[in-house]
């Protein structure tokens, strides 16, 4: 009897699961989101008069505002407010970013002109920006309290997989809607929306499940323990002069720049290499996050069990490297859907190892009261990479093809190779992780389930 007294909420499998569905699906609506006009480029160009480098800066919107500090206060808010509260803000921000990206592609606004068109959609796309990357670290926050001891690895890796089948989703379906008669990039922007809001009402029916852990928890309204010692402003000051801290934070922002970027110009770098249409190239594209979704969860099972965070990391770099090498050089010499399929095999495998491994290692080198604040700090520093890179791809595809007429096939060597450069880098970062590691016992090779 006194065991059934003291058992607390997420103690019961389906209800830890429940509440991961509830929260992962505001995230594979996001994730819809963030991806719906990448394989609308060609598109939006003829509809819209985006060019390359317009492109890329609206892809690079979405950062603008985390970049600038967004992020560190998003971390902030989160400690200090809790997973309930800075949720439901994220989710709004999300919802409403997405309204006014709507309206900067619609029809009603076609006739300021391309330029205002573009940074109409690009203000919407950082606000949306701000909440989606609110949400992420919110997210892994709250996948933490609630799977701390248990299967936290399986957790974050079935939260991403879910998330990742959205890329999937609308790397399908976004082609589809836009190519309906009378074709247009207005419909699927439309649908992400109304599915955004969708997300707000599951994280609102989570945020009761949440409220009655902390009661069962013994903590106060923002989930905090009045026992343990609060997150102070000060403790940035030793999250940054944490050196595991920025070996973390550089692999991230390195690996994850030539990972989403990359997602934006997939469908167009397919279309210029295989010569095939932009929906064909989008069928081909959207199996490489299918794939990671699938391989995530059991990646994150082993780490649960059996630990090798650190080598993990190290393979998915590696490999990402070669995926970025073979676009570079083997698709444009052989152009086969068999050489695409192989490559987007690869990343999809690299994709589930870093992730996977990745961000369940964070609360193994940062304290619970300020952990919120640390995976804010490395998704702001990922966010630069992430700001700037599709502005620098865009730029080195135009720099890269002088005279380029619309209709005509980009060549985008360099562009890949700019990816590849990066995955390189993080995979040398993984190995000094590794021997920081080994000197400090972090405990990033070992399980994460106590038994």
């Amino acid at each position: 009897m006194t065991e059934i007294i003291q058992r607390k909420l997420n103690d019961s499998a389906w209800v830890r699961w429940t509440a991961l569905i509830l929260i992962a699906l505001t995230m594979f609506f996001g994730y819809m989101f963030v991806d719906m006009m990448s394989p609308l480029q060609s598109m939006i160009e003829a509809q819209r008069g985006w060019t390359p480098d317009v492109f890329g800066m609206y892809g690079s919107s979405e950062f603008i505002f985390n970049v600038f500090g967004f992020l560190i206060l998003a971390g902030i808010i989160l400690d200090k407010m809790g997973v309930r509260f800075t949720g439901m803000l994220s989710a709004s921000l999300m919802f409403i970013g997405a309204c006014i990206k709507y309206y900067g592609v619609s029809d009603a606004f076609i006739g300021t002109g391309a330029e205002a068109s573009a940074k109409l959609a690009s203000l919407g796309f950082m606000i949306f920006g701000c909440g989606m990357e609110m949400a992420g670290i919110t997210v892994s926050k709250t996948i933490a309290k609630w799977f701390e001891g248990k299967e936290m690895a399986l957790a974050m890796g079935l939260e991403m997989a879910i998330a990742r089948v959205g890329v999937f989703a609308v790397f399908s379906i976004s082609p589809w809607l836009a190519n309906m008669a009378p074709a247009t990039v207005v419909r699927p922007v439309a649908f992400c929306t109304l599915l955004l809001l969708i997300g707000l009402l599951t994280y609102t029916v989570f945020t009761f499940m949440d409220r009655k852990l902390d009661k069962q928890l013994g903590l106060d309204s923002r989930g905090n323990n009045s026992s343990e010692e609060e997150f102070r402003i000060s403790d940035l000051g030793k999250i940054f002069s944490s050196k595991v801290f920025w070996i973390v934070a550089i692999l991230c922002v390195l690996y994850y720049s030539a990972i989403f970027p990359f997602q934006r110009f997939a469908t167009n770098m397919l279309e210029s290499n295989l010569g095939v249409t932009a929906q064909t190239a989008a069928d081909i594209f959207r199996w490489f996050p299918m794939g990671a979704a699938a391989i995530t969860p059991l990646l994150g099972s082993y780490l649960d069990h059996k630990g090798k965070g650190a080598t993990m990391l190290i393979f998915g770099a590696v490999l990402m490297t070669v995926c970025h090498l073979i676009f570079a050089f083997v698709l444009p010499a052989y152009p086969s859907t068999l050489v695409a399929y192989g490559a987007i095999i690869i990343l999809g495998i690299s994709f589930s190892l870093v992730p996977a491994a990745l961000w369940p290692s964070v609360p193994k080198i940062m304290e619970t009261r300020y952990l919120g604040s640390a995976y804010s700090l490395i998704f702001w520093i990922q966010n630069i990479g992430l700001c700037l890179f599709p502005a620098v791809i865009g730029y080195a595809l135009k720099f890269s093809n002088p005279g380029h007429v619309d209709g005509t096939a980009y060549n985008y060597t360099l562009p890949m190779v700019i990816f590849a450069s990066c995955g390189i880098a993080a995979m040398l970062l993984g190995l000094w992780l590794k021997a920081e590691d080994r000197k400090k016992n972090y405990g990033l090779e070992l399980p994460n389930i106590k038994k």
